[in-house]
């Protein structure tokens, strides 16, 4: 599955904030540099899914804040169903 991601970088802790149409908004507490937030996000987006750390790919936006992640190791319809959880 391929989700959009609008990362909010240098946050008090790591959540998911909202959902706004297909984009996910996540705020992630390391700072954006040296990739370390991107380390965070796929970290922490592997325990929101409940899929292993390598089954999380950054596909497009490594240095921006709106990012494209695929997602692999679980059906679709169980993805769905995470993201149906959020408000």
């Amino acid at each position: 599955m391929i989700i959009k991601v609008r990362v909010i970088p240098n946050s008090k802790r790591s959540e998911v904030v909202s959902r706004i149409g297909s984009i996910l908004r996540v705020k992630i507490s390391s700072p954006a540099v040296e990739g370390k937030a991107n380390e965070e996000l796929c970290n922490f987006l592997s325990d929101f899914f409940d899929v292993k750390k390598n089954m999380i790919f950054l596909r497009k936006g490594e240095r921006g804040r709106e990012k494209t992640i695929e997602i692999v190791g679980r059906s679709e319809e169980e993805l769905n169903e995470v993201l149906d959880t959020i408000p």
